[in-house]
């Protein structure tokens, strides 16, 4: 349990922590980004999408920066922010909605590596059949009892991992490089999506979230530093690092495949692009990469949601069981409870007509209301002069909050009022967890005010369910 007397915590190096932002960021999501934005945009388009995702992006790492040397008490970043900014009840929501993005994003891991294995064995079709779902499964389990032998161990595993699976994408942005026809690419420079320029780029938002999650990996592990400054540090490293990689990724493909020719492409879209230009080994060479990419990832994610759990059991934002913990710094319970929402997850993925893409983008979708909440308390403590001496200081913290807050209501917008109502359907059930935090601390269930909130997210959940279940939205 925590507290253990003579037990040394496990301390992170500023390298592991660096490793554990590109870790985390660095899985599913570079593998599918030719085909999704040859699905949407062209060249120009793309310009565009990489320059307001890598602004937007960037302004959410310093922000978190910014918050980890400002209120450094505050552990497990993106949660600790909402609940000190906007109360209880919204913290919680955070909390959750952090968590669950988590293992939804882990369940999309396992329906792309199925997906690329299908291309070898057919009965696993695209990652959303019954076999391919049992072997999921089985995958999701051993991964659980990995981490069972300790946070210090799976973090050095993810370090390795973290590098090794960096090697295949920078091969292939070399090899493609090599091939880049400029015509192609000036053919390309409009897309074959036929919609307006500003359509086309808000297509792309989603997948951005998506290959971006992770730049606050560092602020989630925070309790682990060896230094606090450390984590700023890791996350803005992190980030550049990924940014230039994944940018790359993207721009070179459209120098070797028409638009409307890689849109069709089976996912994972950097095998078939690698394909294209060297053959079948290519595409095998790739799938290698994706499968050990996405391990690491799903390490790292698993990692982050266990200890999101515990952390706020500790704070007393979710229920007690949740901050159960073993001699060897695992969060057990945290750890049972993720692997089992990842497994019910699973399920959805039988019934969903574009799995990879569907968990891709609902794990987007659910992200944002964490980010909003984390970005509006930068925006409200600096607005608030909470902490400041030095103006100059202030100014520049309360500009990052407003750059940051507006971005990521841009990215609710993009998403659509589909994954809004669907991510709804999640949150809502979530305060049943709420009301048995209330009741261990024998306090009222609801204030007034979160009772506002309470019948605004089940509303929600409620249009969600009748749209999903008559089909005006679509899974």
């Amino acid at each position: 349990m925590a507290g253990t007397p003579g037990r040394v915590p496990v301390k992170l190096s500023l390298l592991t922590m660096t490793t554990m932002v590109i870790g985390t960021m660095v899985g599913a999501g570079v593998f599918t980004l030719p085909q999704r934005f040859a699905a949407a945009t062209g060249v120009s388009g793309a310009l565009i999408a990489w320059a307001v995702a890598g602004f937007g992006t960037l302004m959410l790492a310093l922000m978190f920066q910014a918050l980890g040397n400002r209120k450094p008490h505050l552990d497990a970043g993106i949660y600790a922010y909402a609940k000190a900014g906007f109360g209880e009840y919204l913290g919680f929501f955070s909390a959750f909605g952090y968590w669950a993005t988590t293992c939804v994003g882990n369940v999309s891991f396992w329906v792309l590596i199925m997906s690329t294995m299908g291309g070898l064995f057919p009965a696993l079709g695209e990652g959303d059949t019954v076999l391919a779902v049992i072997l999921s499964s089985a995958g999701l389990w051993g991964f659980y009892l990995l981490v069972r032998q300790g946070v210090k161990e799976a973090a050095a595993i993810n370090r390795i991992v973290t590098i090794a699976k960096l090697v295949p994408i920078i091969v292939f942005i070399v090899i493609v490089l090599f091939y880049v026809d400029p015509q192609v690419f000036v053919g390309n420079m409009a897309g074959a999506s036929g919609l307006p320029l500003f359509d086309q780029v808000k297509e792309t938002m989603l997948v951005m979230v998506f290959v971006f999650l992770g730049v606050e990996g560092a602020s989630m592990y925070s309790r682990h530093a060896r230094r606090r400054e450390d984590v700023g540090r890791a996350t803005v490293l992190g980030y550049l690092s990924v940014f230039a990689i994944f940018a790359s990724v993207t721009m070179v493909s459209y120098g070797v495949m028409p638009a409307a020719e890689m849109a069709e492409l089976r996912q994972p879209s950097m095998a078939g692009v690698l394909e294209s230009v060297v053959g079948g080994w290519g595409s095998a060479f790739v799938s290698v990469g994706l499968i050990v990419s996405i391990l690491g990832a799903y390490l790292a994610w698993t990692l982050i949601a266990a200890e999101l759990l515990f952390v706020a059991s500790k704070d007393h934002d979710m229920p007690r069981f949740l901050g159960r913990q073993s001699d060897r710094d695992v969060p057990t319970t945290a750890l049972l409870t993720t692997s089992v929402l990842t497994q019910a997850m699973l399920l959805v993925v039988l019934v969903s007509a574009d799995a990879v893409n569907f968990m891709v983008d609902l794990t987007s979708a659910l992200s944002l209301i964490p980010f909003l909440f984390a970005a509006g308390y930068l925006l409200k403590i600096a607005a608030l002069r909470d902490g400041y001496t030095e103006a100059q200081e202030r100014r520049r913290e309360l500009a990052l909050g407003v750059l940051a807050t507006a971005y990521v209501v841009f990215l609710l917008f993009a998403a659509g009022l589909t994954f809004v109502l669907v991510s709804s359907i999640i949150y809502a059930p979530a305060s049943i967890l709420f009301v048995m935090v209330r009741r261990e601390q024998g306090r009222r269930w609801f204030s007034p005010r979160e009772l506002v909130i309470l019948a605004v997210s089940l509303t929600a959940a409620v249009v969600g369910a009748v749209g999903v279940a008559t089909g005006w939205l679509t899974i």
